[in-house]
């Protein structure tokens, strides 16, 4: 059997089915399969909001060089329900190949007996399994490493079903005996490497952050965080709150105890959140609010990617306090900056946002372990003595932060507007200086921000302009184009921006990338740095920027 793609480089591929059909469960055999033979592997998902039913997909990038990013195109399709190729029809090309069973499709795709070989095995569930082991036999795979992985995924359940899991799995290799080979070149390298995603890479730099309590309630899309979060039961204890402000307030508590502490939401649910936000800026109490951002308003498109919480973040909470926001666009970054956001609560004893989306959360990738950096940790906790002040006027405005049985000092907070000793106050003197010296935060926070990353050369013409997980469509689109004049500016920290962002921008012909209505960021650098960007190419249908998008819009421009 002669397949269009056996010689490329690189190979898309997409598995589609029903929510149920176990799509996920294949998407995981499949990266590590792929992975531990040596190919690098890049998978994003789009799935509904319904426990059965529906139709979902992964996509899966099977290439000789480290990819991450969604593509449109796809080479081989994988259709395990009747209503994948409707779904997916958009994504479908004159070369793409389409695999399925003999039953659900027609003449133009390969029909294959899926479902007659899963009744040898034990019924339709087995499906995913046979098409699972074809898929890597195509791929050149070798079945100890197949067998090897689905060992891993399912030995929990029993000796029994995993035996099934196994002869499924060599049926589908029997399947794709005969077939001709994709010859993508493999490289040794990617199989001691870590293979991650966005929620993993969050919840591995919050740890090495120090985080030791998270409080939330479950939303899509940050509760594979919790998840992860929750399992690492001997390092951070994990509550389950009753409702969203209840979570902050519990976290906010821990941290008021010495526990570096962090919560996990949505837009949404972040909502609820509001009020608490207030009370970590004015009892100066130091906390990590992850925000999972979707599409909104209200409870939107639960399950769908969009960028439209910026603005919720930078302007939530009753008054004026400083802050901090990250978006992470890599792996990487979303493990560093997670520690970064720990490191500034405690220092500056701020609420700093980590924003990430669907897509972040969802994409994995292989990526080598050294990419992970480590940041030097600090301590800011003192010993209290008798005469403690916990709001003490500083020239900087960071007080001192005690914490209570940590020393002979009392440690007094308050919610109200209070005196450096932390009781209740109404003399007005006194309340601008508070509101001053907690404000004073975000001038020293300024100094430390961190600055856009660009790529291309300083001189360029036209420059590309991102934030958080748009990172990986715009950079794979700005190599392949390949263009001296044209230059790529990535945002990983949103507020406060770098000082000397404006001069990034100025004299440039600037396009920018937002999954929102608004252009939030843009209207940001306008207010903040004082450039206005000349062009918005915005999506927010819920589905994240392609590399052809990227592609195209530019074309339109240049």
């Amino acid at each position: 059997m002669d397949f269009k793609f056996k010689n490329k480089d690189e190979v898309t591929l997409v598995l589609g089915g029903e929510a149920g059909q176990g799509i996920q469960t294949v998407e995981q055999i499949l990266l590590w399969s792929f992975k531990m033979a040596g190919y690098h592997v890049c998978a994003s998902k789009e799935y509904m909001s319904r426990v059965r039913g529906g139709q979902n997909s992964t996509q899966i990038r099977v290439s000789s060089r480290r990819v991450s990013a969604y593509r449109e195109h796809t080479d081989l399709l994988v259709a395990l329900s009747p209503g994948a190729l409707e779904h997916l029809k958009d994504r479908i090309f004159p070369d793409t190949v389409i695999m399925g069973d003999e039953e659900d499709v027609d003449e133009k795709a390969l029909g294959l007996p899926f479902l007659k070989l899963a009744q040898e095995v034990g019924g339709p569930i087995f499906t995913n399994i046979i098409a699972a082991g074809a898929v890597c036999n195509l791929f050149q795979v070798e079945g100890e490493i197949f067998n090897r992985c689905l060992s891993a995924m399912f030995s929990r359940k029993g000796e029994e079903i995993l035996q099934k899991d196994i002869l499924a799995g060599e049926k589908g290799y029997q399947l794709a005996k005969s077939w001709d080979k994709v010859n993508i070149k493999k490289d040794p390298s990617v199989k001691s490497q870590v293979l991650l995603n966005g929620s993993e890479a969050v919840g591995l730099g919050s740890l090495a952050g120090g985080c030791k309590f998270i409080s939330s309630y479950p939303m899509t899309p940050s509760t594979p965080l919790q998840v992860f979060l929750a399992e690492q039961k001997d390092t951070v204890v994990f509550e389950q709150a009753e409702d969203e402000i209840a979570a902050l307030n519990m976290s906010l508590g821990a941290s008021y105890a010495g526990a570096p502490s962090m919560v996990a939401t949505s837009g949404s649910g972040f909502a609820l959140m509001t009020e608490a936000v207030g009370l970590s800026g004015m009892i100066e109490t130091p906390v990590v609010i992850y925000i999972g951002m979707r599409p909104g308003p209200a409870v939107g498109l639960p399950t769908r990617t969009s960028q439209e919480d910026l603005d919720l973040a930078l302007y939530s909470g009753p008054g004026e306090f400083a802050r901090a926001i990250f978006a992470p666009g890599r792996l990487e970054d979303a493990y560093q900056l997670s520690q970064q956001a720990f490191h500034l609560a405690e220092k500056y004893q701020i609420p700093v946002f980590i924003l990430s989306d669907q897509y972040l959360a969802d994409l994995h990738y292989n990526l080598p372990e050294d990419d992970l950096v480590d940041l030097e940790p600090e301590k800011y906790l003192v010993k209290t003595h008798q005469d403690y002040q916990r709001y003490q006027l500083t020239p900087d405005g960071i007080s001192p932060r005690g914490v209570p049985g940590h020393g002979n000092g009392l440690v007094v907070v308050d919610a109200d507007e209070h005196d450096p000793a932390g009781h209740i106050t109404e003399d007005l003197e006194l309340r601008s200086r508070m509101v001053e010296k907690r404000y004073q935060k975000l001038e020293n926070l300024k100094k430390e921000a961190l600055p856009p990353t660009l790529y291309g050369e300083e001189d360029c013409e036209v420059l590309l302009v991102g934030w958080g997980s748009t990172y990986h469509p715009l950079e794979e689109a700005w190599r392949k184009l390949d263009r001296i004049d044209l230059g790529f500016l990535h945002f990983q920290q949103l507020y406060p921006l770098h000082q000397d962002t404006w001069k990034y921008l100025e004299g440039k012909k600037t396009v920018i990338y937002e999954n929102n209505i608004k252009g939030q960021l843009a209207n940001l650098l306008k207010l903040e740095a004082g450039v206005e960007i000349q062009k918005k190419v915005l999506k927010y249908n819920g589905m994240p920027f392609s590399v052809e998008e990227v592609l195209r819009s530019v074309e339109e421009v240049i």
